[in-house]
């Protein structure tokens, strides 16, 4: 699986969670920290926790496991780092606080919800 299909992946079970603002941007170009970022709004603690669980079960299932988890002990945020992909879980208090999506503006938006790389 190269790294847009995972991060499409990763969208798509997040949107299946209900997790909310599910946003795709490609990095690559300018950053070494990975391709793709897929940050996603959770309705709070325990939603944000139920998404990165389901998230990190259902491809683990496909044979993919995380490099490494940050933040599960956190109430606001919690990172999924899959080296090619780094997945964003937040609160929607902490991801307005943290606000990645302006952060990484430099990025391509993907359309991931149609299969397009940005």
């Amino acid at each position: 699986m190269n790294s847009f299909e995972l991060a499409k992946t990763a969208a798509k079970l997040l949107d299946e969670k209900k997790a909310e603002q599910i946003s795709v941007i490609k990095i690559e170009e300018i950053s070494s920290l990975a391709d793709y970022f897929v940050i996603a709004t959770g309705r709070g603690s325990t939603h944000v926790r139920s998404l990165s669980d389901e998230l990190e079960e259902k491809l683990k299932a496909q044979g993919i496991a995380p490099a490494r988890i940050e933040g599960y002990r956190s109430d606001s945020w919690i990172l999924l780092d899959y080296q090619s992909v780094v997945v964003h879980v937040f609160t929607g208090e902490a991801r307005d606080f943290y606000d990645l999506d302006r952060l990484w503006a430099d990025g391509e938006r993907a359309d991931w919800q149609n299969g397009q790389e940005g």
